[in-house]
């Protein structure tokens, strides 16, 4: 699945209009966009469900929400799934990096030990069980601090808890890639950056590898400023 990821109401119902199965409502975009910040975990839980609340009521196809580290303790996350589940989105997605975060191609990121990453998660996974329609989406950042087989045994850990689709952040090689889609039966997720850490390949590659979905989590916002600047 190639998921262009949007910014907004608009940006969403762009790619729905060309034909894509699925979005992500990227939090790096909704940042730049909304506030012209980066993405060092300055935008809020209830700026992020208003976006949400906009992007879900504009297009039919499901989106996928950045739910970042679930917006403090294990109480948080659960507010924060049961929020986005009502505001529309189809998943969330909740990371292993220490709050506030920051963009997972960037360096000096940290990540929160594992038992604690695994209690976000469990939060996250009984938010959904107890009523929340929504998928978990788990992210480990962990292979830039603790290198690769950390993050294995993270997502391994994710998918045993509950987890419905698992993502780590930034490897640095295919082979890297492929291990990652070894480690784990539920679908995972591949983020393309151009200039950041991991290999940019196309999706027939990245399908051959093992990955189930694709994003792009830049591309929109990236064509976007380059078509205001050109036209200013």
């Amino acid at each position: 699945l190639v998921m262009p990821c949007c910014f907004d109401a608009w940006s969403a119902r762009l790619v729905e209009r060309a034909d894509f199965p699925l979005s992500f409502m990227s939090g790096f975009a909704v940042a730049a966009a909304r506030h012209a910040l980066p993405d060092t975990g300055l935008v809020s839980y209830g700026e992020m469900v208003d976006a949400a609340r906009a992007i879900t009521a504009a297009v039919s196809i499901p989106v996928i929400g950045d739910g970042d580290t679930g917006y403090g303790n294990a109480l948080n996350v659960r507010r924060t799934v049961a929020g986005y589940a009502a505001a529309g989105l189809a998943a969330v997605m909740i990371e292993d990096q220490v709050a506030p975060k920051r963009c997972g191609h960037t360096e000096g990121k940290q990540v929160i030990p594992r038992a604690e990453a695994l209690t976000r998660l469990r939060a996250a996974v009984d938010a959904r069980e107890a009523g929340a329609d929504i998928l978990i989406l788990a992210r480990t950042d962990a292979r830039a601090t603790d290198g690769l087989e950390e993050a294995l045994e993270r997502a391994r850990a994710f998918e045993d808890l509950g987890a419905d689709i698992i993502f780590v952040e930034a490897p640095r090689s295919e082979a890297e890639m492929e291990a990652i889609c070894r480690a784990t039966t539920r679908p995972n997720l591949a983020n393309m950056i151009a200039g950041g850490a991991s290999p940019v390949l196309p999706p027939t590659r990245l399908e051959e590898l093992g990955f189930a979905i694709v994003a792009y989590p830049l591309a929109l916002l990236a064509v976007a400023t380059r078509a205001m600047e050109g036209a200013l």
